[in-house]
């Protein structure tokens, strides 16, 4: 059983090809500029077996073409380690490519034969400096870096996501940190670079919620063309989403 947020078919977001994404309800930290607060309470959602999820990916499969497959996402998807450890399992025996996207706090001998069984993994890197990462999430980045290191021991392929935030993270020192920190790895694919914005503010007043970062802008297109010159002398590829 997995606890789900929402399915979306035909996704060209989250990996490559035409993906089915399954968003898993429930998240352990506390982004300021989460877009997707509905996912935060993990008693929300809908349980779903297996079986009804695998049903849904052959219905899309002949879609996947040679590129494309399934993502898993959140919230985040670790929380519930042991289902998708099982859902994956199924997955890999119809040889359907999987993706996980997730913050890479978690860590659990359950979490590591998730990625071992995960062919892409997105890892979110929200900021490469502890503090400024403890102010931004509630939570260390020490667990992420750590399973960063973890995935490069496994050889297996990897593309780590940076929500560049004006004030926050867009600054050259932690630009140039984060490329020192991550340029010698060879797993890493490419760098998606996915800039700030504002579009889920409507969904905390929905629910009651304050937004924290009410008066941050999204960045300028000088921000961004900055931020991937820089990134750009340490990784082969930096996407814009």
């Amino acid at each position: 059983m997995l606890r789900v947020h929402s399915i979306e078919t035909f996704g060209t977001h989250d990996g490559p090809g035409l993906r089915l994404v399954i968003f898993l309800q429930g998240c352990n930290i506390r982004c300021l500029y989460c877009h997707n607060p509905d996912l935060l309470d993990r008693s929300g959602g809908k349980l779903m077996k297996r079986k009804e999820l695998l049903e849904i990916v052959e219905k899309q499969k002949e879609y996947f073409g040679n590129d494309g497959g399934v993502t898993v996402s959140g919230g985040e998807p670790t929380l519930q380690s042991k289902g998708l450890n099982r859902f994956f399992r199924s997955l890999n025996r119809r040889s359907i490519k999987t993706a996980l996207d997730t913050n890479g706090t978690i860590i659990s001998d359950e979490v590591k034969r998730l990625y071992k069984k995960t062919d892409l993994l997105l890892l979110d890197v929200k900021h490469i400096d502890e503090k400024m990462h403890i102010k931004l999430t509630g939570a260390s980045n020490k667990n992420v870096l750590e399973m960063a290191k973890y995935r490069e021991s496994l050889g297996k392929s990897m593309w780590i996501r940076y929500v560049l935030v004006p004030g926050w993270n867009d600054q050259n020192k932690y630009l140039e940190s984060f490329g020192e920190h991550f340029k010698d790895y060879k797993t890493i694919e490419k760098i998606e670079l996915l800039p700030y914005h504002t579009l889920g503010v409507y969904k905390y007043k929905e629910l009651g919620m304050k937004y924290k970062l009410a008066k941050v802008n999204p960045p300028t297109k000088e921000t961004i063309e900055n931020a991937r010159n820089v990134l750009n002398k340490y990784f082969s590829e930096v996407v814009v989403k």
